[in-house]
């Protein structure tokens, strides 16, 4: 995804749970000024686990932004998942990723449609509530993927990644990449990026375990989600620290930016690079010696998951309440507080895999 893109992405999404606060890789805050409508809607009702997965269901997918290369990927998992299990896709959505009130109109359009299920993005925490209440109102079930609503307009969140599992799987990372000896340091976003500082502290709560005991983090330092200041952050940090071995940039903009910087330098290949970063914007890096691995989630996995667990909601399998388990795919997903289920542990993108994707 675009940086701008992914940035907007990133305030979109909203403070459903403190979780849900961390769960982008940009480096803003999200939105916390979100109506309380606490706890995910589930319908009336019981979940019937055993239920027969029901065929010919109608499932629209309303991405953020159409055309936009994330939301074709994604998207198109979900189309895929629909196919194999016998029920019908289509996607409608607005063109611009500002666009909250097109994006209302869509979810009326799919309502009147008399759809079985919806999978949005949300441009807005709140700004959809009203229209995903009716279409609930209307038995639509309502899947939010990539970014949420409050958790009281929709029946489950499909979430990119825990943030545990982002901090925690970064330094597992680069440590390898450096054989767990030497010094490090993080390159964030913005000092007060809820997001961030949560990855951070999976980070430093992970280099405790005694197997980094000749791991050590020297200092955290914040480019603000702009590619210039993130290049002399990295500039910076290798001549304050000239034995520093690898680098954790959680910023699509950092890594991006610190990759660009590396590569032109004497670094290259002998300081190693790690984070959160899309595969388009890093690619290069990765020929070139630059960059060994990274990592994001897969939205055609987010894609397939949401469409899975609409089916699932709309079979009746689940309602979306906290403790419910079922299968999508060969993977048994539990549902978490808040009607949240998380996707699982974030892609590696490496030489091998990159070229297999285009976001």
């Amino acid at each position: 995804m675009h940086a701008s893109t992914l940035r907007r992405a990133c305030a979109a999404l909203a403070a459903a749970t403190s979780l849900a606060l961390a769960l982008t890789a940009c480096g803003g805050t999200t939105k916390s000024d979100v109506k309380d409508d606490s706890g995910a809607a589930s319908s009336a009702g019981k979940a019937d686990p055993g239920a027969a997965t029901k065929k010919g269901l109608k499932v629209g997918f309303l991405p953020k932004q159409v055309n936009n290369p994330y939301f074709t990927t994604s998207d198109k998992g979900g189309e895929k998942a629909l196919a194999e299990l016998g029920s019908t896709y289509k996607e409608v959505g607005p063109s611009s990723a500002t666009d909250t009130s097109g994006q209302v109109s869509y979810v009326n359009t799919l309502t009147q449609q008399q759809v079985n299920a919806i999978a949005v993005s949300a441009q807005d925490p709140g700004a959809l509530c009203t229209a995903l209440k009716q279409a609930m109102t209307n038995g639509i079930k309502v899947v939010t993927y990539d970014s949420d609503t409050s958790p009281g307009c929709r029946n489950a969140f499909i979430s990119q990644a825990s943030a545990e599992d982002l901090g925690r799987t970064e330094v597992q990372l680069l440590a390898g990449q450096i054989g767990y000896k030497g010094e490090i340091a993080v390159l964030s976003a913005a000092q007060t990026a809820t997001n961030q500082n949560t990855w951070i502290g999976y980070m430093k709560d992970e280099l405790k375990d005694p197997k980094y005991k000749n791991v050590k983090l020297v200092k955290v330092a914040y480019g603000n989600d702009d590619a210039q200041q993130s290049f002399q952050q990295t500039q910076g940090l290798l001549q304050e620290h000239p034995d520093l071995k690898g680098i954790i940039s959680p910023t699509t903009v950092g890594i991006k930016a610190a990759a660009q910087y590396l590569s032109g330098s004497k670094y290259r290949g002998k300081v190693k690079l790690t984070g959160l970063g899309t595969p388009n914007d890093m690619r290069k890096y990765v020929k070139n010696g630059t960059v060994d691995a990274f990592e994001l989630w897969d939205p055609a996995k987010l894609g397939d998951l949401a469409a899975r667990t609409a089916v699932a909601l709309a079979s009746g399998q689940i309602t979306g309440k906290e403790g419910e388990t079922f299968k999508a795919g060969s993977t048994t997903y539990t549902i978490g507080k808040d009607g949240v289920i998380n996707l699982g542990k974030p892609t590696v993108f490496d030489a091998r895999n990159i070229d297999q994707f285009d976001f």
